[in-house]
């Protein structure tokens, strides 16, 4: 498929290269070891996780990716066999790779336009909660699998991805993480926020962001959640992808976006199966290395779209 890069930092505009690759990027284990832990124990269940180590690494402070599954909060699993293929993939190159369990609260429920908009920021924040108490997890047990507790990466896809971009950028669902541990990282795929407020230059971390401009379920700019009219219950105003990249650069913040010109809600799986490279770039220079890099790269669709006008950097 054909890609329209750009590369703009500090309103300079530079070529992209991946001649050098460092450490994240080159590294690579044959064996994965696969364990799994129950991070929060719920009135209803307990929540665990499946944790991927790179067997034989001798590095006793290695970065954590998360991940966080979709299913609009109603279904899905962190062991889909496709999900643990990704997970072995890139804990292959020396990562510690996460994938959660959270509470399905909507499910036999749906997420669509009849569910209150309230109840819709309560299933957000609640789940961002988890994300946070599954890292304040991780971060007690840092020895035990040899994490840097200062490079934990957040990921997630659809619903998921509003739970990692929730628990980054809301000052209130970060109360379960211990006062040492700040997030490194947001990777969200076709995701979005209810409010963008509390990101200010203070709290803002490296973002990388991947969203079709014709989801007709999480928009990709400011729009209603499900496009849901205003009179229905669950009118619900969302910041997608490149709304909170638009906050970023007016911060003069770092972020990498991945724009899928007339792409569809697919955006939300479509980065863990073709654009692996792109994660381990942003982990490694953005994460680790602490560049900070404004990226907006544009993959150009033939596709139609018949939800909204394709936005200017499509045409």
């Amino acid at each position: 498929m054909k890609k329209i890069l750009l590369l703009i930092f500090a309103s300079v505009v530079f070529l992209h290269s991946n001649a050098q690759k460092l450490s994240y990027i080159n590294q690579h284990f044959d064996s994965i070891s696969v364990s799994q832990a129950t991070y929060l124990t719920t009135g209803e269940k307990d929540l665990a996780m499946d944790i991927y180590e790179p067997f034989g690494d001798a590095n006793k402070k290695r970065p954590v990716l998360v991940y966080v599954h979709g299913g609009g909060f109603a279904g899905g699993a962190r062991d889909e066999e496709w999900i643990q293929k990704v997970c072995n993939q890139i804990a292959s190159h020396g990562i510690v790779v996460v994938s959660m369990s959270y509470s399905l609260t909507m499910k036999g429920r749906g997420f669509g336009c009849n569910i209150p908009a309230e109840d819709k920021i309560a299933v957000f924040d609640q789940s961002g909660s988890e994300v946070a108490a599954a890292v304040a997890y991780l971060s007690n047990h840092a020895m035990e699998y040899k994490i840097d507790i200062r490079k934990i990466v957040l990921s997630g896809s659809s619903a998921g991805a509003e739970a990692v971009l929730h628990a980054a950028y809301i000052d209130k669902n970060k109360s379960a993480l211990p006062k040492e541990v700040k997030y490194a990282g947001v990777i969200s795929m076709a995701g979005a926020l209810y409010t963008m407020d509390d990101i200010t230059a203070q709290s803002a971390i490296p973002t990388q962001i991947f969203h079709g401009t014709c989801d007709d379920l999480v928009p990709y700019d400011i729009a209603s959640h499900h496009y849901c009219q205003e009179a229905d219950a669950g009118y619900l105003k969302l910041y997608g992808g490149k709304a909170i990249a638009n906050k970023l650069e007016s911060l003069n913040k770092g972020y990498y976006m991945v724009t899928g010109c007339n792409g569809d809600h697919g955006w939300n799986s479509i980065p863990l199966k073709r654009y692996i490279p792109d994660i381990l770039d942003f982990i490694q220079y953005d994460v680790i290395e602490g560049r900070k890099r404004q990226i907006h790269e544009i993959v150009p669709s033939t596709r139609p779209c018949t939800l909204n006008e394709a936005p200017e950097i499509c045409k």
